[in-house]
């Protein structure tokens, strides 16, 4: 037992008797996923997909089951993981173990100690202690928190180095009007609660990737998000809209990823999984896409994806002015237990889109809809038929009913968090 497992069994003892029972279901929930947690990824990051499904809804389930046991539970088991804790400020690493899906294994900077940003200016070469720039580029693990509310303009892509945690909790911070966060071949990264938008493109220049290293960099592509040859990355509790390009990209031959419980809005192609029709590598990619809202002002891509597997679940499709899910190089794509809410416009009420193939070839592809809500006349069609033991194998258990979408998914986004109070 560390010293966090033992503060907590401390304060658990102390409590009165009621709140004794609920802490000691959360106590011994935390300690099975630190037990079952690696401190140091080494093993391959590529995963069979049918088996990673299970976990999800494994996971989907033992939250259900518990929502009359916890007060704040929501059936949503990311949040139902930290969100019942209203001292979620003095246990800010056990979000690191909360993670489900392909990105379940990134841990931050859960082994690292805390740095404080207190500083919101930005020097790509000469970066100032204090300042985000600062804090990402270090060698060692860090858990990355904020000192107060701030608005981080950047003058160059924020190059991340492995194993951080950027934890917006506690501060309302906005990364806009500049260049945003890109992944570029790194591993453990956490991205939580923080307001990226008006994202923009940046100019070419030397930018610092560590504490002594500097490196050239073409101009940005003005994305959100970019994970780039990345892995074991999980981007959770995020709102995003209005960037140049893509709200978030996952690109060459990354995988192992999470992208859950964000609120997109306001952009038209919204998420690109897959860097081209040419790049073959991206076969290895492996994204879980869980629990966000995809809302107001949203035109596609949400997700766009291309040669890899996709689990899209449990996500809620509020708006969209062309189509939600889309995809070419046959894709793999299972889609379970969403909301489809279909624009008005009779000519795009079909959830999915196929791109740049004939219909002998991307009636191949596998593209599975299980357990979906279809409203206001959406329809997916579906592909591959009688192919894929992976789906059947992910089907071996019961899909989570779309009827809970709206609960699970309405803390979508950066939350509100106060100390010593739940977040929301």
């Amino acid at each position: 037992m560390d010293d966090r497992q033992r503060k907590c069994l401390i304060m658990m003892l102390s409590a009165p008797r009621a709140i004794q029972e609920v802490m000691a279901f959360s106590f011994t929930f935390m300690f099975q996923f630190m037990l079952l947690s690696p401190t140091l990824i080494y093993s391959s990051p590529v995963q069979d997909p049918g088996l990673v499904v299970q976990e999800v809804q494994k996971s989907i389930n033992v939250s259900r089951r518990n929502l009359g046991y916890l007060s704040c539970g929501s059936g949503n088991p990311i949040d139902d993981c930290w969100r019942c804790d209203p001292n979620w400020e003095r246990n800010r690493w056990r979000l690191a173990n909360c993670a489900i899906g392909f990105g379940k294994h990134a841990i931050g900077g859960r082994d690292g100690k805390l740095y404080v940003v207190s500083d919101p200016s930005d020097n790509p070469v000469n970066p100032k202690p204090g300042t985000l720039r600062h804090a990402v580029i270090q060698q060692e693990p860090l858990w990355i928190i904020f000192k107060h509310d701030m608005l981080i303009k950047l003058k160059m892509d924020l190059l991340m180095n492995s194993y951080k945690t950027i934890d917006g909790r506690g501060s309302n911070v906005h990364l806009a009007g500049g260049p945003c966060i890109k992944v570029h071949q790194k591993t453990n990264i956490i991205i939580h609660g923080i307001h990226i938008h008006d994202c923009k493109r940046g100019g070419s220049g030397y930018v610092m990737i560590s504490p002594n290293h500097r490196s050239w960099r073409a101009r940005s592509d003005g994305d959100g998000v970019t994970i780039s040859g990345g892995s074991h990355v999980w981007v959770d509790h995020c709102s995003l809209s209005n960037c140049f390009d893509g709200l978030i990209d996952v690109v060459h031959a990354s995988t192992a990823i999470t992208i859950s419980n964000n609120y997109m809005t306001h952009h038209n192609k919204v998420m690109l999984l897959g860097h081209s029709d040419s790049y073959k590598d991206d076969k290895h990619m492996q994204v879980t896409i869980a629990f966000n809202h995809f809302g107001e002002g949203l035109g596609g891509r949400m997700p766009r994806c291309r040669f890899g597997y996709f689990h899209v679940v449990n996500n809620d499709y509020t708006h969209w002015q062309h189509y939600a899910i889309g995809g070419s190089s046959s894709p793999t794509i299972f889609s379970q237990g969403n909301r489809f809410l279909a624009p008005n416009d009779e000519d795009h009420k079909e959830v999915t889109k196929r791109f740049r193939s004939s219909e002998s070839e991307w009636k191949r592809w596998n593209w599975r809809s299980e357990g979906d809500l279809m409203l206001n006349g959406a329809f997916f069609t579906t592909s591959g038929a009688g192919a894929a033991a992976t789906f059947a194998k992910a089907s071996s258990m019961e899909a989570r009913s779309p009827m809970l979408v709206p609960s699970m998914t309405v803390g979508a986004g950066a939350l509100r968090c106060r100390k010593g109070y739940l977040c929301n």
